[in-house]
């Protein structure tokens, strides 16, 4: 005895592929026909130059539009797309820095987060703190932390405020979908505008040390 092939379940059925005799019509602009024979239905579909699509098979009787069936079909995948990365499982990431880190390497750090919060997920940024430095001032760890965030350009929000951790100190951060992600273009405009700020903020404390030795002779 020959295996019976089975059907894919996900295959759709146009025009005389459809089995059902007879089907709920509705047009492609919305439109109710009514319940027709396929006959009828495959008919009034070739008539307006158009595809007859069954799209509900277990409904009673069975749903179908008249439409055309390559825009179905591209719209029947932007919705499975949608569906796949709205069902995205977010992971939290991490990140770590240390006082002292090279700006490039900061840079980088900064970039990967940039990464992770545009593919979704959370970050967790620790200020790692050793010696020291696990004695210094709340206030001057949170100003080198803030020093750091301010280098990710994805538009993000503080999910869990900074706190000590057994490294130094931690936040977590996630991205504000509230405002628009910035594009390639607009990353790397920003990243240039930075730099041209810190250069301009070097000079200018160069040139006020400068004037301040100068004032003093």
């Amino acid at each position: 005895m020959f295996n019976e092939r089975k059907e894919d379940p996900n295959k759709i059925h146009i025009n005389h592929e459809i089995r059902a005799p007879e089907l709920r019509v509705m047009g492609p602009d919305g439109e109710n026909f009514g319940i027709l024979s396929k006959r009828d239905a495959v008919a009034k579909a070739e008539e307006m130059g158009l595809d007859l699509i069954e799209v509900s098979a277990k409904a009673v009787p069975p749903v179908a539009k008249i439409t055309d069936y390559g825009k179905f079909t591209y719209e029947l995948k932007k919705k499975q797309r949608e569906i796949k990365v709205n069902s995205h499982v977010t992971e939290t990431k991490v990140a770590q820095v240390k006082i002292g880190t090279g700006e490039r390497d900061k840079e980088l750090k900064a970039e990967r987060i940039q990464k992770w919060l545009l593919d979704g997920h959370r970050v967790k940024v620790d200020l790692f703190l050793w010696g020291r430095y696990k004695y210094m001032e709340q206030s001057f760890l949170n100003e080198r932390l803030q020093r750091f965030l301010d280098l990710v350009m994805v538009p993000y929000k503080v999910a869990e405020s900074v706190k000590k951790s057994p490294k130094g100190l931690s936040c977590t951060l996630e991205r504000d979908k509230s405002k628009p992600s910035p594009t390639l273009e607009e990353l790397q405009a920003l990243k240039e505008k930075r730099v041209v700020d810190v250069k301009k903020e070097k000079n200018d404390k160069k040139k006020k040390q400068e004037d301040s030795i100068i004032n003093t002779i």
